[in-house]
């Protein structure tokens, strides 16, 4: 075996090549040390398990919305809009691995693993919450809890419309996320 530095986002992205062509399912960890032309206890010093790698990949979609935060762009955009933009940067840095991306999802729900769906729902609640703060977002107490459910909903929505239709364009992906955020009682508790 080759020797190379192994880095933890050379892993995730040797990972995610692999599993473009094979699928979620099949990535084996020993494929992806084979590819990095490392042992397998290069990639267990990143990563316990394979379960990780999804976290990892949905982090660097967290911090592509995090760093979209900082723009000077945002920060005079009204709070819909806001949280619009913030959304679309976290799906378009998702946009490369689309399909691997709708089956980590899927093992993260599958029947049987308790573990991994408990930690696909702290997923979405730790993302949601990251993406409230981004959009600077100040509400507290009920109107808190009542703004997180339903963007909770609304960033659901908008993943799942976004996996189901790949062969749509972004104008049309960004229309569907604006109307997720402009309808009902979230425009209006976005408003206050």
């Amino acid at each position: 075996m080759k020797k190379t530095s192994t880095t933890a986002p050379k892993i995730l992205d040797a990972a995610l090549e692999l599993a473009d062509v094979c699928g979620w399912e099949r990535l084996h960890l020993f494929d992806v040390a084979a590819r990095l032309g490392v042992g397998l206890e290069a990639i267990a010093s990143h990563y316990r398990d394979k379960d990780q790698l999804v976290e990892a990949w949905f982090d660097r979609a967290d911090q592509a919305l995090l760093t979209r935060a900082r723009a000077a762009d945002l920060i005079p955009l009204e709070p819909a809009k806001r949280l619009e933009e913030l959304l679309i940067a976290w799906l378009d840095c998702l946009a490369a691995h689309r399909a691997v991306t709708g089956q980590m999802l899927l093992y993260k729900l599958e029947p049987g693993h308790i573990h991994l769906q408990v930690l696909g729902l702290l997923r979405i609640s730790r993302t949601v919450q990251w993406w409230r703060e981004a959009a600077q977002r100040e509400s507290v107490h009920l109107h808190r809890i009542a703004e997180e459910s339903l963007l909770s909903g609304a960033y659901l929505r908008s993943v799942l419309h976004w996996l189901r239709h790949p062969e749509e364009d972004a104008a049309e992906c960004r229309a569907f996320v604006r109307r997720q955020l402009r309808g009902g009682p979230l425009l209006m508790l976005l408003r206050r």
